[in-house]
């Protein structure tokens, strides 16, 4: 078996990945809980006439007895564990009535109300796993003992997100027994098209883990909400990790944001983002001068629109004045040379600027360098405060190398700055512990001081926008402009700026119409 917190999806050994719905996808766990209790404490009293009794035990009892069971097995197993039998009854029983069934379709009348009063949410998680699957390509389903599948994803916003979906509704038509038999999961991967053997489960159930090594799939992921890892184990899970942002897929993709635009403004808005965005090759295109990179009037138009509502910063490598002289939107917290030159207004602590004790030995750099590059066709050194910028997008491609060495050359005479590189673009920054990563932390604090907490989200095209995307993963949504295939701490992609304009269009229209 694998180790505890590992688990790989490779497209190359699987074609389709089937999840449970409760406890996997969905926050559903506390709310079926919640629903049993009602009904068996409020049974178990009635039946007790005043006598003693034992209330059912959400740890105890849930997961052995009812978890991912069909409603009426759960009621019949839970009884049997307390030496009740009761008649059968019929499906048709009303909540009132002193049968299995009559038990059971009470307690989808007490699940229903819990649902409606304290609504449910997704596992982001596990919507963001599902997406990425999809995106390269490998099958996708949705199976549950519940006959309110459909009520429970619409709830949690995740209507669509599965191609294909087998729930109680659909068992009971077609007479699959309920787990540990394997039965949905392997009509599940049979409407997928997918043989067994190259089909993921994933179940954090003990009997829906059982199914799944029953079934002989090819990968039993267990998921472990309640602490109960090596129970996952025994019941013969592959694989237990504690939530399926541990799931690595193979080869690396990242969905588009376009395509989980309504997921990436769900999470955003749980409570309030905070937006970040790169300069260059984010909100203007990649230009052969970075004069000619103009913000367009209708990307202005989209980021003043979302400035008005919610937090926004740019946090560009261009030097400070550059960068507000191109965007010019009001509003705005801007942070020029990759963060070491915030031009943060008094109510969040003032400008940064951290390479000032740099000041002298960034002046001498930069001279150094336009002298030993002045030679080279194409290369050019931009005046910046915090960093000495080489530029050869125009430089031929059989002098770049002669650009490379040069640019180390000089370097290596100044041990207080750091190599960095970007898109055709070498660099000298001081050799400080600050990025973008950490000037957006810096920023996101004193924010959150303000305001409250906020989600931070941040778009960015470079090399340089990975120290950004890592600051925010885990609590975050990171999007790259770029190949989707490409490795990255972001989560979603977009291709180029057209698409960024389309989507950020998008979030802004959501929040227009109050979605």
């Amino acid at each position: 078996m694998s180790d505890t917190h590992t688990a790989v999806i490779d497209k190359a050994a699987y074609d389709a990945v089937v999840f449970d719905m409760d406890g996997v996808v969905t926050k559903t766990a506390v709310v079926h809980a919640a629903a049993w209790k009602r009904l068996f404490d409020d049974y178990m009293a009635e039946r007790a006439r005043g006598g003693d009794w034992r209330p059912f035990d959400e740890e105890a009892d849930y997961r052995p007895y009812v978890d991912g069971k069909p409603r009426y097995d759960g009621v019949r197993s839970f009884l049997a564990s307390r030496d009740i039998v009761l008649p059968e009854g019929s499906p048709d029983d009303p909540p009132d009535r002193e049968t299995v069934c009559g038990l059971g379709n009470r307690k989808n009348g007490y699940f229903l109300q819990e649902l409606e009063q304290h609504g449910v949410q997704p596992y982001e998680t596990t919507v963001h796993l599902v997406r990425v699957l999809q995106e390269l390509g490998i099958g996708t389903a949705i199976i549950s003992a519940s006959k309110n599948l459909e009520t429970v994803l619409a709830a949690g916003g995740i209507a669509d997100l599965f191609p294909v979906k087998v729930d109680g509704i659909m068992a009971a038509e077609t007479g699959l027994p309920g787990k540990p038999d394997p039965a949905v999961f392997l009509e599940a991967a049979r409407r997928l098209g997918a043989e067994p053997a190259r089909t993921v489960v994933v179940e954090d159930a003990l009997s829906g883990v059982e199914a799944g090594r029953r079934g002989s799939f090819g990968l039993v992921i267990g998921v472990d909400r309640t602490g109960d890892a090596d129970g996952l184990r025994r019941a013969g899970a592959d694989v237990v990790v504690p939530d399926l942002g541990d799931v690595t897929v193979e080869p690396p993709c990242l969905p588009s944001a376009l395509t989980c635009a309504g997921d990436i403004a769900r999470r955003l808005h749980a409570p309030r983002p905070a937006l970040f965005f790169d300069y260059d090759g984010t909100l203007t295109p990649i230009v052969a001068h970075p004069d000619m990179a103009v913000l367009s009037d209708e990307m202005r138009a989209v980021v003043e629109g979302l400035a008005r509502r919610f937090p926004v910063a740019v946090i560009s490598g261009r030097d400070l004045a550059d960068l507000k002289k191109m965007v010019t939107v009001d509003g705005l917290v801007y942070s020029g040379s990759h963060g070491f030159d915030v031009d943060a207004p008094e109510h969040l602590g003032g400008p940064v600027r951290q390479g000032a004790g740099h000041a002298g030995i960034l002046t001498a750099a930069r001279e150094a360098m336009k002298a030993a590059v002045a030679a080279i066709e194409g290369a050019w050194v931009e005046d910046k405060a915090f960093a000495v910028t080489v530029h050869f997008r125009q430089t031929p491609a059989e002098e770049q190398p002669l650009v490379e060495r040069t640019f180390m050359d000089v370097a290596a005479r100044f041990p207080d700055l750091r190599v960095t590189t970007g898109k055709m673009v070498l660099e000298l920054r001081p050799a400080i512990d600050w990025d973008k990563g950490r000037a957006l932390t810096w920023l996101l604090e004193r924010l959150e001081a303000i305001e409250g907490p906020l989600v931070p989200a941040y778009v960015g095209d470079d090399v340089t926008d990975e120290d950004a995307f890592r600051a925010i993963a885990g609590r975050g949504v990171g999007i790259r402009i770029g190949d989707a295939h490409e490795a990255s701490a972001a989560g979603y992609s977009l291709r180029d700026v057209p698409e960024t304009l389309a989507f950020l269009r998008d979030l802004l229209a959501r929040e227009e119409d109050g979605r």
